[in-house]
């Protein structure tokens, strides 16, 4: 006889299952995020100090239309993948002569130790007497702020790589710029990954921070200027707009770009860090 009750025993638990899922959790958490930050600027009643979320969406929306927020971002972004990219490919040179030599070892060592623990900010000014008001200083820290994270997580990922894997890679005659690209660089890819999401979190705030604080360097300015002027006009709830652009597009490159590589990559390869 079949069970009619089946469906129901089903159906619950697949509701339930969707429910937990994490898109729903993190809609959760945002949403009261939400209402905690209402509420609380309603009850401060302060709008100079703290706008309320409508208010400082009605602001977001007003300068999406009128196109200002849309290029400071883009200006702001054209200049952080400029300086990325740099970084990664000077990361990606010092780590390799690290791999292949033991002067490049020695090398990396010394320079993530001297210049790691430099904030990326504290060169701006040196960048802009080198370089100049404009967007080669801000290119500039942005490299500094890349270079050195992103070398240590490669560095740290070709040396967890397990020594069979290193022979194997050996015996079937596989060395130098090879040897790192075909042996290296997959087997530590979860590592290497993490570096690059760490890379792009200094980069992003580094050059936000360099916007702000030195804002007319950007000449054309980008959105860290944006939110400069905004408080020097104190239109409070345009500040708080730029802050959460800035936020908003830290979580779609998380979300849309880190998690989709990380997806079809170490996932698939079953490399998941723990």
């Amino acid at each position: 006889m079949p069970d009619i009750a089946a469906p129901h025993l089903v159906r619950a638990p697949t509701l339930s299952r969707a429910f937990a899922g994490t898109p729903w959790r993190r809609a959760v958490i945002l949403a009261g995020f939400a209402l905690v930050w209402e509420f609380y600027a309603r009850w401060l009643d302060n709008a100079l100090l703290f706008p309320t979320l409508g208010a400082t969406l009605s602001a977001l929306w007003s300068a999406v239309l009128s196109g200002e927020l849309p290029d400071r971002t883009l200006t702001s972004l054209r200049v952080l993948m400029t300086g990325y990219a740099l970084g990664i490919a000077l990361a990606a040179v010092f780590t390799t002569l690290a791999a292949l030599s033991r002067w490049g070892n020695e090398a990396l060592g010394l320079l993530t130790s001297m210049f790691n623990p430099l904030p990326a900010i504290a060169l701006l000014p040196v960048a802009l007497l080198w370089f100049g008001i404009g967007t080669p200083s801000l290119i500039f820290v942005i490299v500094h702020s890349v270079l050195w994270p992103v070398s240590l997580a490669c560095y740290g990922g070709f040396l967890a790589v397990p020594p069979t894997l290193r022979m194997a890679g050996r015996n079937l005659g596989v060395s130098g710029g090879r040897f790192v690209v075909e042996i290296l660089v997959p087997a530590a890819f979860p590592q290497i990954l993490s570096g690059l999401r760490i890379g792009w979190a200094f980069a992003w705030r580094t050059l936000i921070a360099a916007e702000l604080v030195f804002g007319v360097s950007a000449r054309s300015g980008g959105l860290g200027w944006f939110i400069y002027t905004s408080r020097a006009q104190l239109e409070t709830a345009s500040v708080f707009a730029g802050l959460l652009t800035v936020i908003l597009i830290g979580l779609v490159v998380e979300e849309l770009i880190f998690k989709t590589i990380s997806r079809f990559t170490v996932e698939r390869w079953g490399q998941q860090l723990s």
